[in-house]
C-alpha cells in the first residue's frame, strides 16, 4: 500500500470468527461448499463478519453511488442483503459495488459498509485497486436525495480469513465513518477463495 502512514497490515488481531457473518470476499468460515477454482469464487459467500441483525435505522435517503477519484472507480450500488446463513450477499455484478442496506447509512453515525469485488473470472473487478488507496483520499457516497457525503482513508487492514477484524470493522464508533471491503493476498486455488481481507477505514469530511 501506498501512503503507509497510518496503514498498517493485520497478520493476527485475535478475533474470534463469531456467528455474525457478512458473505462478502470469504472472510471467515466454510459457509458453504467450496465454489470452483475460478477467480470469480474470489468474492464468496464464505462472508466477512457482520453484527447479528442490527435494527436498520430511520433513514430518508439511501446510497446510490460510490465514487473513488484516486482509484478511477465511479459505481452505482447494489442493496446487499443477508443470506439464509446471516451472512451479507455479494454483488451480482462484478463491476459493481453494493451497500449493506441492513446497516449504516454512509453520513450517518456509525460504520456504513460498501463491499465489492476484486476480480472476474476474466479480468479486475470494481475494488481491484483498493489496495492502492492512501491515507487521505477521497470516497465519494451520493444518496437517493441527490447530496454527496465525503470521506478520506484514514487507515487499512490486510487481515488473514480466520482473523477477520470483526470489533474493528462493526464496533459502533461515535463518528459517522466508512469502510470498503474486498478480498486481499493470495489466491487459492483449491478452495477457491482468497486468503484475506482488505478492509479500508475512511472517516466523514463533508
Amino acid at each position: 500500500m501506498r501512503g503507509a502512514g497510518g496503514m498498517r497490515t493485520l497478520a493476527a488481531i485475535g478475533v474470534l470468527a463469531v456467528s455474525l457473518g457478512l458473505a462478502a470476499c470469504g472472510a471467515t468460515g466454510p459457509a458453504s461448499p467450496a465454489p470452483p477454482a475460478t477467480a470469480q469464487s474470489g468474492f464468496s459467500a464464505g462472508g466477512m463478519q457482520d453484527p447479528a441483525e442490527p435494527t436498520p435505522p430511520a433513514r430518508d435517503a439511501v446510497p446510490t453511488r460510490v465514487s473513488i477519484p484516486a482509484l478511477g472507480v465511479d459505481s452505482t450500488l447494489e442493496d446487499l442483503t443477508l443470506d439464509g446463513t446471516g451472512r451479507l450477499t455479494a454483488p451480482v455484478d462484478y463491476d459493481l459495488a453494493g451497500w449493506y442496506s441492513g446497516g449504516v447509512v454512509p453520513g450517518a453515525v456509525g460504520p456504513a459498509i460498501i463491499a465489492g469485488h476484486v476480480d472476474s473470472p476474466s479480468a479486475p473487478a470494481v475494488f481491484a485497486g483498493l489496495g492502492s488507496l492512501a491515507v487521505g483520499d477521497e470516497i465519494v457516497v451520493t444518496l437517493s436525495d441527490g447530496s454527496e457525503r465525503v470521506f478520506a482513508v484514514s487507515d487499512s487492514i490486510q487481515s488473514a480469513k480466520a482473523e477477520f477484524p470483526t470489533s474493528s470493522v462493526y464496533s459502533n464508533v461515535p463518528t459517522p465513518e466508512l469502510r470498503l471491503i474486498t478480498c486481499g493476498g493470495v489466491f487459492d486455488p483449491s478452495t477457491g477463495h482468497y486468503l484475506d481481507n482488505l478492509i479500508v477505514f475512511a472517516e466523514l469530511q463533508s
